[in-house]
């Protein structure tokens, strides 16, 4: 098969396309024809050679995947040849304390797709049968893969971690994000009022799009007083963070009394100091989110389906400009997805 391989890392690290040899599933997995796979801030690290945790070299990156089934385990009997599936990015063992009870995002066993094994910047992948699921028939290949991951880490946030009330403020943080284009839409059918944080009139026009109320300007210094000034000095109830940094620190000037703020990210630091008498005396809460479950998943392509999710697809790309993609995304331009296409 064509695939990318990282063979160093650096910014930008060296990748080097052509042919590998066809994955073998196992007993217990199943192969597929990626038909798209989207690109997202954990391929930089994998790039980079920035990520607490150990994987080796040379990988094929790629964590957002969608395709068909080409060929089935020996241990596979609930999924036939041809079935069109979306990968989940976590890959979880099905036998820890917190699969068991439906808590896959947490697995003591998890590996992540493309990062600890090779992902879908490729025209296969092997993954376990059980973290794959079916997808909708009026959804599209593209639109799964703009929406496997973020759209659906988004979800876990808004309907797992936290809950959204109907009136309830909530400021979304870079809206022009997969993970922040997915947020507003979802907390908008919550019944949330969407404050957005954008850096550019491109993304305030794309939060304004997708449904947020009112959009501040984060290129200034001063965007959280003009998250309270919107609420009238009461602050928001609930804040979707993806960034980490100085974002997270800032977002609790806009946090009301009893409000959360739930994190997802830390591209922009991953060490925060923290002002704990604000923080207990206004009992703020802090909440940390993790991926997906398998509910959540499911939930996001359904809504995808139904049409109260769209994908913001910026641009497919062909498999050989992966590392293309990569500078675009690190270039801060993109406004939402960029999408893979074998």
């Amino acid at each position: 098969m064509k695939a990318v391989q990282l063979l160093t890392h650096g910014t930008p690290g060296q990748f080097q396309f052509g042919e590998i040899p066809d994955p073998v599933p196992g007993n217990d997995e199943v192969l597929v024809r990626v038909r798209a796979c989207g690109v997202n801030h954990l391929d930089i690290w994998l790039e980079q050679g920035d990520l607490p945790m150990p994987f080796a070299l040379p990988r094929i990156g790629g964590s957002e995947v969608a395709g068909e089934i080409l060929a089935l385990g020996e241990d596979v009997d609930q999924w036939r040849v041809g079935d069109r599936v979306a990968v989940q990015s976590n890959l979880y063992c099905g036998t820890c304390e917190f699969c068991l009870r439906g808590e896959d995002s947490i697995c003591l066993n998890a590996k992540l797709l493309g990062i600890q094994c090779d992902g879908g910047f490729a025209e296969m992948v092997k993954v376990p049968a059980r973290c794959i699921v079916a997808l909708p028939e009026n959804l599209s290949f593209e639109a799964s893969a703009a929406l496997t991951l973020a759209g659906s880490t988004a979800m876990h946030m808004l309907t797992d971690r936290a809950e959204v009330r109907p009136g309830d403020w909530v400021l979304v943080v870079g809206a022009s994000s997969g993970v922040g284009s997915a947020a507003i839409q979802i907390a908008r059918h919550l019944g949330g009022r969407v404050i957005a944080t954008a850096s550019s009139a491109a993304k305030r026009e794309l939060a304004t799009r997708l449904g947020a109320e009112f959009v501040v300007d984060s290129s200034k210094a001063d965007w959280p007083a003009e998250v309270r000034k919107v609420t009238n000095k009461r602050g928001v109830d609930l804040v979707i963070e993806h960034v980490g940094g100085v974002v997270l620190q800032s977002v609790f000037h806009c946090l009301a009394r009893g409000g959360a703020v739930v994190t997802c990210g830390a591209t922009g630091g991953r060490e925060v100091p923290m002002q704990l008498w604000p923080f207990f005396v206004k009992q703020h809460r802090l909440i940390g989110s993790y991926g997906r479950n398998r509910g959540d998943l499911n939930a996001t392509l359904e809504w995808a389906a139904d049409g109260r999710l769209k994908p913001v697809i910026h641009q497919l790309i062909p498999l050989p400009g992966v590392s293309n993609a990569l500078e675009l995304l690190r270039s801060r331009q993109v406004l939402g997805k960029l999408v893979v296409k074998p």
